[in-house]
């Protein structure tokens, strides 16, 4: 038997381990989904964003995940072997939701396009799949593709979809030197890409002519809309009265859709939600400060 104070103590942890499991501001507190979406996560690639995806999938959790295309950057492996703890990390962690029951489907990409090989098998609870149709919970049908099947510069100019991805990549590593300038002083994120994708006129029309494309494809298949990823350019809208939703990317918005339980959809932006709660641990830590002081 336990003494009294033995007891009281046992007493004490629970309620904090009660009250931390309920505390949304906990970084042990989970966000339930219906299904969660993720694609370009990049695994292989100097510019994948592992350490914020691990953080993601520790915070979020759904009965089903799709995986849409270049999770593994295959193109980027080929030319020198670079995969950290973090990146295996993020495999670990996705075979780990496959064991304790949730549905894992992994849709390959350009980037990864070897796994196409292997559509219709079962790795680790893991299924490959070609494409998808996902039943949403109000009764929408809809077509998940990564999208580079659409992408007239993926399929006709290979050597052209090469040398514009160097360039991303250049990108991004201006990108990521830039931030961490912003960080030092203070200030938020800022995506230069996705600054250009909006502002240069021929990115703004290839990003026009793939959503339509990919809108055209689901009223040709007769599905109420389509979930796809591919141009890092995360988006929900219709079009022509087609559901158009994409998941963006997780090497600079760090983005993911989410389907609630009602079948609505919501884009969740990993970069601000991370800042935030950084930013909030901070003011907690500063609160704390005194006390301490008072303590000691």
């Amino acid at each position: 038997m336990l003494d009294r104070n033995a007891r009281v103590k046992v007493s004490q942890a629970v309620r904090a381990n009660t009250a931390q499991m309920s505390d949304p501001a906990s970084e042990h507190a989970v966000r339930r989904y219906r299904t969660l979406f993720l694609s370009d996560l990049h695994l292989g690639a100097r510019g994948a964003q592992a350490e914020l995806l691990v953080d993601f999938l520790k915070h979020n959790d759904a009965d089903t995940f799709y995986l849409v295309g270049d999770i593994v950057d295959g193109w980027r492996l080929k030319n020198g072997w670079y995969w950290p703890q973090a990146h295996n990390d993020v495999i670990q962690k996705l075979l780990r939701k496959a064991r304790k029951g949730a549905h894992v489907i992994y849709v390959p990409g350009n980037h990864d396009e070897f796994a196409r090989e292997y559509t219709g098998l079962n790795f680790g609870g893991v299924d490959v799949v070609d494409h998808a149709l996902h039943k949403t919970a109000d009764g929408k049908t809809m077509l998940v593709i990564h999208g580079d099947q659409f992408d007239i510069v993926v399929r006709n100019a290979r050597w052209l979809a090469f040398f514009g991805d160097w360039a991303y990549d250049f990108a991004i590593v201006v990108n990521t030197w830039f931030n961490r300038a912003r960080r030092m002083f203070g200030v938020g994120y800022w995506s230069l890409s996705a600054w250009a994708k909006l502002k240069v006129k021929n990115a703004v029309n290839f990003i026009g002519d793939f959503e339509n494309a990919l809108a055209s494809e689901a009223a040709r298949r007769n599905v109420d809309g389509v979930i796809c990823g591919h141009i890092h350019h995360a988006t929900i809208k219709t079009i022509s009265g087609k559901l158009y939703v994409n998941t963006g990317d997780f090497v600079e918005s760090c983005t993911a859709i989410a389907e609630h339980d009602d079948g609505a959809f919501e884009i969740l932006r990993w970069h601000k939600t991370a800042a935030e709660r950084e930013a909030a641990d901070a003011v907690e830590r500063a609160k704390s400060l005194p006390e301490r002081a008072a303590a000691a």
